[in-house]
């Protein structure tokens, strides 16, 4: 009997361990690692993040979300991707461009939402430039032309209901909304937040603390 409360006693403190390891994990917050440069340069290849769940979903805010189903290269990493740690490499990390019922436009080298032009001085002027541009057609574009060549939504002029809009902060080379369409909200993980000693503080409160 004695030893059966021996193994017990640590057994129990163990499970309830865990247990709330695994709820917090589930519910509030999970650990992850950056994995390419489509983030730079205020995420960069490596860095660790943590992703909050519960937080709240605004303009400008960095988020991690499931690919799988959205992006039809998401099973390939291709090397714009960024995943989770121990993922199978759908796990997306970008910043949210528009919310449900925006519109989204690039003219003359900026981002317009709702006709507005938006501050990313969270890149430099190269990338809020050229580097916006859509690849594949290059110069001025809105939600209509780039929807031309998704696999849904063809045609549309807003961001559906429970969707939203994503891209990359080093936009030539990310890999984001520009190219297959709107992220839903229930695979959204989270919005990632940076550790207080990790990079600069300007970095950090671009990941942060944006709300444009």
């Amino acid at each position: 009997m004695k030893t059966l409360k021996s193994i017990l006693g640590w057994v129990i403190p163990i499970l309830v361990g865990l247990l709330v390891a695994l709820l917090v994990r589930q519910y509030l917050f999970t650990l992850a690692r950056v994995d390419g440069p489509s983030m730079e340069p205020n995420l960069i290849n490596n860095e660790r993040i943590m992703v909050w769940r519960q937080s709240q979903l605004k303009h400008g805010s960095v988020v991690v979300f499931n690919a799988a189903g959205i992006d039809p290269q998401a099973a390939k990493n291709d090397g714009f991707m960024q995943k989770l740690t121990g993922s199978s490499g759908t796990d997306y990390v970008k910043r949210i461009i528009a919310l449900p019922g925006d519109t989204v436009a690039f003219k003359n080298g900026a981002i317009y939402v709702n006709n507005k032009k938006i501050d990313q001085s969270y890149i430099n002027k190269e990338q809020q430039t050229s580097g916006s541009e859509y690849s594949m057609q290059p110069g001025n574009w809105n939600l209509t032309s780039l929807s031309n060549t998704w696999p849904k939504n063809k045609g549309a002029v807003k961001v559906p209901a429970g969707q939203y809009f994503v891209m990359g902060d080093h936009r030539s080379v990310s890999n984001d909304s520009r190219y297959w369409g709107f992220v839903p909200k229930d695979h959204i993980v989270g919005v990632v937040k940076t550790f207080p000693w990790s990079t600069t503080e300007q970095k950090r409160a671009n990941v942060n603390d944006r709300d444009y």
